[in-house]
């Protein structure tokens, strides 16, 4: 390719690219065309051809592009004293054009989903912050709705990814009944081609939008794996952000049929509302957490010894910057950091907690 042919192919696509930039600045624009318009049929489209392949595809398809990246910059380096002048132009734009190439697609295919709305305010969920009391009166709540659920267990099967495809995906077809945006066609779930790795590194599951894939880490605990799944098929209908991913799977697996999906989305939503109310509210903390069921934390032991066994680096990484965190927010310092997903989770339960509104046995700060 001559020079002049690769400054036009860069012009185009850093023109391309702006437009993309620029078109995110406005959300309105990006529900209406994109996420509830063009993106739908995108992903599905990606999904069904995806669904055809019995191993995850996204993962080969990183693995190409990064060994692409490498061999290219091996080259270079390699030939960079016998190149000609023009060529040490020609190859930098055209490493250039690779990446803006990469950009472009990636936009187009899933990530302007960053640029859309929240989702809470399409789900007409509200936004009003909590107070301590009214977070552990959610924390109670919650641990109360976690050991209902796992008395009502008997036994949590060994999920296969088949099952985990087509019990998601019923739950997601039932939520569909109340919300059009809960809609999933051709569903497409896979396991991570190597568990072991995707475990070392510390990660649940995740999204690959070039194959439109969610991809999940079957070396989990049984009992996380419905939670997990409905998260990643959140990302798949073009929910980007993680809290965000966070409420439509907990909302649609709360409300599957199956009792082992039910646990599974509370038994999340409780971590996360503990670890606010240990930040906040240590000795609240402390007296509900020992209102948990022997069964439920023995859920959490088996979870915490996994993560130990699998990254243990990490673990032990995470739990010193816990522990340094809470001692430099002792006091006022740090009070009002907020998880979107747990206002969410006040804001759709208050109506409920306003009615049952007892005297809890425990002590808040405010």
């Amino acid at each position: 390719m001559t020079k002049r042919a690769v400054i036009i192919k860069s012009t185009v696509l850093l023109g391309l690219t702006i437009l993309i930039y620029v078109f995110g600045f406005f959300p309105s624009s990006v529900q209406k065309y994109y996420s509830t318009g063009f993106y739908p049929y995108i992903s599905s489209a990606l999904r069904y051809i995806s669904g055809i392949f019995p191993f995850a595809i996204g993962d080969i398809i990183y693995a190409v592009l990064i060994g692409f990246v490498l061999y290219k910059i091996f080259r270079f380096y390699k030939r960079r004293q016998s190149l000609k002048k023009k060529d040490r132009i020609i190859i930098p734009l055209q490493v250039f054009n690779f990446f803006l190439l990469l950009y472009i697609i990636f936009k187009i295919v899933w990530g302007l989903n960053y640029n859309r709305p929240s989702v809470s305010e399409e789900l007409g969920i509200g936004y009003e912050k909590y107070t301590v009391k009214e977070l552990v009166q959610l924390g109670n709540y919650f641990v109360d709705k976690t050991n209902a659920l796992k008395l009502k267990q008997t036994k949590v099967p060994t999920y296969k990814i088949v099952d985990l495809e087509k019990t998601s995906a019923e739950a997601y077809n039932l939520m569909e009944k109340k919300n059009p945006l809960f809609r999933y066609s051709n569903p497409c779930l896979k396991a991570v081609l190597s568990p072991w790795v995707i475990s070392k590194v510390g990660i649940e599951g995740y999204y690959a939008p070039l194959s439109g894939e969610a991809n999940m880490n079957t070396n989990l605990p049984d009992f996380v794996k419905p939670y997990v799944s409905c998260h990643e098929i959140a990302h798949q209908l073009g929910i980007a952000y993680e809290d965000e991913a966070n409420l439509l799977g907990y909302l649609t697996a709360s409300n599957s049929p199956d009792l082992n999906y039910q646990y599974s989305a509370n038994y999340e939503m409780l971590k996360y509302i503990l670890f606010e109310i240990r930040m906040k509210a240590p000795d609240d903390y402390k007296i509900l957490y020992d209102k948990l069921l022997p069964q439920v934390i023995a859920d959490f032991k088996a979870e915490k010894e996994f993560w130990r066994k699998y990254n243990g680096q990490m673990f032990g990484y995470m739990d010193a910057a816990f522990d340094r965190f809470l001692k430099l927010n002792n006091q006022k310092k740090g009070i009002d950091s907020y998880q979107d997903i747990v206002i969410w989770l006040w804001n759709i339960y208050k109506p409920q907690l306003a009615v049952n509104n007892t005297q809890l046995p425990v002590k808040h700060t405010n």
